[in-house]
């Protein structure tokens, strides 16, 4: 894990439809983003309910269908609510980390017949290029002992245990793929390893 300083900068309430949170903001040192974490309830502890969430401006702000990015981030909201305590970590990681712009750029090369992970490798990009350290260096500045993860990705529980937070479970997100987005998430099974709980459909020509 790398060697950050990570600094809280304020916490406040923030009511929303499925509950209300108490929104931390962050700084650190290593990437120099502020990040944030959503917290639900007192998570100090063990197994504690986590969702891992990257930025996705285009899934999360303007409901874009390209992607399931808004779908699960306010599925982890709900699931962490009802579970009466949890955390949101809001990474500022867009695009899997290489920016909004370059993004925006893969979506274009995408609608020329990439896949998701051909367009980011087209510009010069890893397929995934997110980093877990200041994840994990807020989940223990919030006293966090292990987590029982909101992903279908195993890179992040490989990532998060590398990274010295222990995964306890994986608490898979259950979001139906739409005519736009199927093609991105079967990729993402086939060649990025994701685990999903729908059954495959076949791919528009």
């Amino acid at each position: 894990m790398k060697n950050l300083n990570l600094k809280k900068l304020v916490s406040t309430r923030i009511p929303t439809e499925e509950g209300s949170f108490q929104l931390a903001l962050y700084d650190n040192d290593n990437d120099h983003k502020e990040h944030m974490a959503l917290i639900f309830g007192d998570v100090q502890g063990e197994d504690v309910l986590v969702r891992v969430h990257s930025e996705c401006f285009t899934g999360d702000v303007l409901g874009s269908q390209r992607c399931d990015c808004g779908p699960q981030l306010h599925y982890a909201m709900d699931a962490v609510a009802n579970e009466g305590r949890g955390i949101i970590l809001y990474l500022r990681q867009e695009g899997r980390g290489i920016g909004l712009a370059e993004k925006l750029r893969a979506y274009n090369l995408q609608d020329q017949g990439f896949d998701t992970v051909d367009a980011n490798l087209e510009l010069g990009h890893q397929a995934d290029e997110r980093e877990y350290d200041v994840a994990v260096a807020i989940l223990k500045d919030l006293g966090v002992e292990s987590v029982r993860l909101l992903t279908n990705n195993p890179a992040k529980i490989e990532g998060l245990t590398e990274l010295g937070m222990p995964v306890s479970e994986r608490a898979p997100i259950l979001i139906q793929p739409n005519d736009e987005n199927i093609h991105y998430l079967s990729t993402k099974a086939e060649k990025m390893r994701h685990l999903f709980a729908f059954e495959r459909m076949p791919v528009r020509i």
